[in-house]
């Protein structure tokens, strides 16, 4: 918790730079080994605050040279953000707006609308979906000429469905992004989660791991595709899987305590697993946490995988083995397909992406030696 107040402070504080024009658009801020000393607190607690401060968008970086104040800064979250001010108006619903790869999505949607000269509506619905329909009232009485649509809970059965079909009685194109409701099958845009939850267990299961844990969010039929590839790569190796080591949660569930319940599950050494397969990126990082305070390192005590490559799989010392989510050029095609679509009055074509794994130092053979010494 105290790691988490100091990362909170740093990255205020350098918010407050660039908001008060300590730091000016285009210049660099100080090297991370200066932001140390001057705050008094780890590598890993500024890598921390500068990654979120990149992925929302503040602050870019440029290999080799240093980390810089963004010239074109993002505008404040609101419930509805226009951008542009042309005739065309394409609406944009997603879960979240300003963390994690959301920003990046977004940042795809509107640099394309921007040239094209259409007006942009972006609204979020916290992944509920009461705020779902408040979103979708809101587009349709606003009129936009197309829409693109992150799902909400998009497991569970969508109470918002007669939106959706009042869209396709206006004949207003509408396009879904990262999964889609299963009970319309929309045109859509998505990664191939099954492919990617295998590839990460391959992977473990190449490195000699069989104890390995899999962590999934099921309330999005992301994490229920990478789960269920997860179990497919354990099936194909014929290699038993233990029920215990199948942890799964939802939005609601992702609270302190269930960290602190996932760090309980490495806290024997004769039942440990030796690896873990985690939804994302940003759970990863939090298993990591829980790994520190256990004082096990990863690879040597425990590999494990994240999902997504977001910003923060390169965010500490240790960088994480991640499947690559296409982000910035899912949301320029999603922006593409949806101004054809709205130009030419037919329903945008719909692409899944093929996953790829980034291996990095978060991963490493099993060690089967030091696993019985320990």
């Amino acid at each position: 918790m105290a790691q988490r107040t100091k990362y909170s402070i740093v990255k205020n504080h350098i918010l407050d730079w660039i908001k008060d024009g300590t730091v000016r658009p285009g210049e660099k801020i100080p090297p991370e080994s200066e932001l140390v000393q001057s705050f008094q607190v780890s590598r890993h607690t500024i890598r921390q605050a500068v990654g979120e401060l990149v992925n929302e968008g503040y602050l870019y970086r440029e290999q080799g040279s240093g980390t810089y104040c963004s010239h074109v800064l993002p505008k404040p979250e609101a419930e509805v953000i226009e951008r542009f001010n042309n005739g065309k108006n394409i609406g944009v619903i997603t879960t979240y707006m300003s963390d994690y790869i959301f920003p990046s999505i977004i940042r795809g949607i509107e640099s394309h609308l921007a040239s094209k000269g259409y007006t942009l509506t972006l609204s979020c619905t916290d992944n509920d979906v009461e705020k779902e329909r408040q979103c979708l009232e809101m587009m349709l009485d606003r009129q936009v000429d197309g829409l693109i649509v992150e799902p909400t809970k998009s497991s569970n059965h969508n109470p918002n469905i007669k939106y959706y079909l009042e869209l396709e009685q206006q004949n207003i194109p509408y396009l879904m992004i990262n999964q889609y409701y299963s009970q319309l099958m929309p045109p859509h845009l998505m990664m191939d989660d099954e492919r990617g939850g295998f590839l990460a267990a391959e992977h473990l299961i190449n490195l000699g791991h069989e104890r390995i844990m899999g962590l999934f969010k099921t309330d999005d039929l992301q994490g229920v595709y990478r789960m269920r590839g997860f179990l497919r790569a354990f099936r194909e190796y014929n290699i038993p899987l233990e029920s215990e080591l199948i942890i799964t949660y939802t939005t609601e569930e992702l609270v302190p305590s269930f960290y602190d319940s996932i760090g309980r599950l490495f806290e024997s050494e004769d039942h440990r697993p030796s690896a873990a397969v985690c939804y994302n990126d940003q759970l990863a990082l939090s298993v990591l946490d829980q790994l520190r305070k256990l004082r096990l390192s990863v690879p040597q005590d425990i590999s494990l995988v994240g999902y997504d490559d977001s910003v923060l799989a390169v965010a500490t010392e240790v960088k994480l083995t991640s499947i690559i989510h296409p982000k910035q050029e899912l949301g320029r095609a999603a922006a593409e397909r949806i101004i054809a679509a709205v130009e030419k009055k037919e329903a945008p074509p719909s692409h899944i992406y093929e996953p790829e794994l980034i291996i990095r130092n978060s991963t490493a053979p099993f060690n089967r030696l030091e696993s019985k010494s320990g």
